[in-house]
């Protein structure tokens, strides 16, 4: 009988090629921009001059208080302030008329200084209730509430009728800036202290200003990438991470406070890096990883590969191969180790099949 021939295989050739790392983070969003709406004076709430849930602008009236006492306390101010003024106006009189007399001897000089203190206080006076106007003029200002930011107003909780005090602990409604919009993230600080060994020795290259990958709650990718804001500098004793925070563009408030995402952090660049397509690594029942490869007298030899990561359809090889390798990824069931094989590239046109040998006549 006719020997056994190498049994044909598909494999990949490996070859090193800068691979950027990402670490995928969960997270919740949270607004750019919070803002309570509180009264800063008393007053009956007289209207409601916005719709619930709509946008509003930073400076847009938002209620309007009953300012009928106010207007008053304007007005009694503005008096005051006319009255001073005309006292002012007559010191300013008596000192000129002073100084004249007093310039040909015809006053003293103790009557001189009194009107030019007159004139003195005239003015202190009316600085003074030109103070009370600007103050009156800004407590009837807050009878009119006004939005502190813009952004996404939520439900009141007044209507009109109701009674409000000077910063009391309810707020009136809550302004929430939505565009941007923040998404908290939380690392491990184990994983962090491992990211920062591997710079440190160099096998990753540092990534700044990376864009950030966002995936919603229900698998879809965001069509907005975010951008790493900071990191915070304490740990949480309780769970051993710290927080991350990526501002994220949200121009059609696709992103509401509290959803839960995922994020696709890039950690570093590792400009070696070492690809394995997945279905070339078995895994035992003990979790060892494994891979066969074509020697290079073409028979099957069995590599203990240690893998990091996915990216993609690959496995990042951290252990046990190397550039040059021709890992199996096809035929794996037919195949043992030692057993001769006839390797075809992934991807290339596999050679033609030897035509049968033609039968000999008896």
């Amino acid at each position: 009988p006719q020997g056994r021939g190498a049994i044909p295989v598909t494999v990949v050739t490996l070859a090193t090629a800068p691979v950027v790392l990402h670490r995928e983070l969960p997270g919740r969003t949270t607004p750019y921009l919070v803002a309570e709406v509180r009264p800063q004076v008393d007053g009956i709430v007289k209207q409601r001059l916005y719709t619930e849930g709509s946008a509003v602008k930073a400076g847009q009236p938002l209620y309007q208080l009953d300012d009928a006492t106010y207007q008053a306390d304007l007005a009694s101010a503005k008096a005051a302030l006319a009255r001073a003024e005309a006292t002012l106006n007559t010191a300013r009189l008596n000192s000129r008329r002073s100084a004249d007399l007093f310039a040909i001897n015809a006053v003293s000089k103790q009557d001189d200084e009194n009107a030019a203190a007159a004139l003195k206080q005239g003015e202190a006076d009316v600085a003074a209730a030109a103070a009370a106007v600007r103050s009156a003029e800004v407590i009837l200002g807050y009878a009119r509430i006004k939005a502190p930011i813009g952004g996404r107003i939520g439900k009141s909780s007044v209507t009109q009728g109701a009674l409000v005090t000077a910063n009391q602990d309810e707020p009136l409604a809550t302004v929430q800036q939505l565009d941007p919009i923040y998404v908290d993230l939380t690392q491990s600080s184990a994983e962090w202290l491992a990211l920062r060994r591997d710079l440190a020795a160099g096998r990753l290259e540092g990534t700044q200003d990376m864009p950030v990958a966002i995936v919603l709650e229900d698998g879809t990718p965001y069509e907005q990438p975010g951008k790493l804001a900071f990191s915070e500098v304490s740990v949480d004793p309780t769970t051993g991470s710290f927080a991350l925070r990526v501002v994220v563009p949200n121009p059609e408030h696709i992103l509401l406070p509290g959803m839960y995402v995922r994020a696709i952090v890039g950690t570093g660049t590792r400009q070696a890096g070492l690809l394995v397509p997945q279905q070339g690594i078995a895994r035992d029942p003990k979790g060892h990883t494994t891979a066969m490869v074509v020697g290079q007298d073409g028979k099957v030899e069995v590599r203990p590969v240690r893998v990091s990561q996915a990216i993609g359809d690959k496995w990042l090889v951290e252990e046990g191969l190397a550039a040059g390798d021709k890992v199996i990824v096809e035929g794996l069931q037919k195949v043992q180790p030692g057993a001769l094989v006839q390797p075809t590239e992934a991807g290339a046109t596999p050679p033609p099949a030897a035509p049968p040998a033609p039968a000999k006549q008896s």
